[in-house]
């Protein structure tokens, strides 16, 4: 078993380091909470900390203390997994979370207790709740790498899908932890399973597959204009720029109207899985919560002779992500397009924000206004 042992101390490590490599490059606190959990599951400090220097835990404490760690790791998996999802806790995610450690908070001041000594199958009582709790919060985190993070079909699956399994294992523990056979089975696939993710984990951190692809058009000669300007609707644009979908233009929309220009690239904003979707007429789907990928693509769609970057789903993505998160995307976004001489036109409706929210908007974008005296002045 010293080998089993080896293993998981190897691999637990190695997932830390991607996670936490992660954290440090993308400077996110979503990646922190788990590289937080992954570093309290690495530490083992009673197996790696306490027992080599001769330190052991009271028979008393035990039952108290051993499932602490199981807690604290749960809590931070399933507080990562839903920024990961989200950007941000909504008001029901705080609720259930707050339910989840009152709830271990009394568990815990329970075991202290000789409660659970008084029925036949203790262990089993005594372990069900911070088993159960590791094993849904390492599923849940799995399910959310998968869905929203990582590439599918590639090296990087094996992250989520093993945690997603290690998970499973871990919801056996406290029904066979005392079948001998199986729980040398159990502890050894679930010393494979933690290989796994840790390879999965290294792929994704150093080298990342792009979940959505670019495409290289001609060149075509440079818009008559560059620069960022905003317009209430298509309609205004349309006036002010009537040839402006027969160009070469990058579009993040959540409308999939036919009309439109084959020259169209499309990123469509959903939630939906990619990989189930097919992907014809430059139509690409790409998650809310990708924006990071999405920039990065834009700007090498630029660089392929794409002239012009439309946006009107800004309001989704403040939606899903908050107009923090929303803005600075878009703002970075207008950053490059300018810096290529390009043009970025943002279809925005000022009633879906605040006054405050679309004042800081109107002052990183030319309005309709603005633009017909800029085009007076040039004449």
């Amino acid at each position: 078993m010293w080998i089993v042992s080896y293993i998981n101390f190897i691999s637990r490590w190695l997932l830390f380091l991607a996670v936490a490599y992660k954290t440090i490059k993308t400077r996110e606190k979503r990646w922190g909470l788990i590289a937080t959990a992954f570093f309290i599951n690495a530490l083992e400090v009673e197996s790696y900390i306490l027992t080599p220097l001769g330190i052991f835990i009271k028979p008393e404490a035990y039952d108290v203390m051993s499932v602490i760690p199981a807690f604290l790791i749960s809590a931070l998996l399933i507080w990562g997994g839903i920024q990961l999802k989200k950007n941000r806790s909504e008001f029901k995610d705080v609720v259930i979370l707050g339910i989840f450690i009152v709830a271990a908070y009394i568990w815990v001041f329970l075991l202290a207790t000789e409660l659970f000594d008084r029925f036949e199958h203790s262990f089993t009582i005594k372990t069900s709740f911070p088993t159960f709790a590791l094993g849904i919060s390492l599923i849940y985190i799995g399910y959310v790498l998968r869905s929203y993070i990582i590439s599918k079909n590639t090296i990087e699956e094996l992250f989520p899908w093993s945690l997603g399994l290690l998970g499973a294992i871990n919801l056996t523990y406290p029904f066979t932890r005392n079948i001998g056979w199986f729980a040398s089975m159990a502890f050894l696939a679930a010393a494979l399973f933690r290989v796994m993710a840790a390879i999965g984990a290294l792929k994704f951190v150093i080298s990342p597959t792009k979940r959505a692809v670019f495409e290289k058009v001609p060149k075509k000669e440079s818009p008559e204009m560059s620069g960022a300007f905003l317009f209430k609707n298509k309609e205004e644009l349309k006036q002010t720029y009537p040839d402006f979908f027969e160009k070469n233009v990058i579009m993040i929309t959540r409308d999939l109207s036919k009309n439109r220009d084959t020259n169209s690239l499309v990123y469509w904003v959903t939630k939906l899985e990619e990989d189930s979707i097919k992907k014809e007429d430059h139509i690409y789907p790409i998650s809310p919560t990708k924006m990071d990928i999405l920039i990065d693509l834009i700007t090498k769609n630029l660089e392929h002779g794409y002239e012009s970057v439309y946006i009107d789903t800004f309001e989704y993505l403040v939606l899903e992500n908050g107009f923090e998160s929303a803005s600075k995307f878009l703002f970075s976004l207008k950053d490059r397009v300018i810096s290529k001489n390009k043009l970025l036109i943002l279809i925005l409706d000022p009633r879906t924000l605040t006054e405050k929210q679309m004042a800081l908007i109107e002052r990183e974008f030319l309005t309709l206004t603005s633009h017909l005296e800029r085009r007076r002045f040039q004449r």
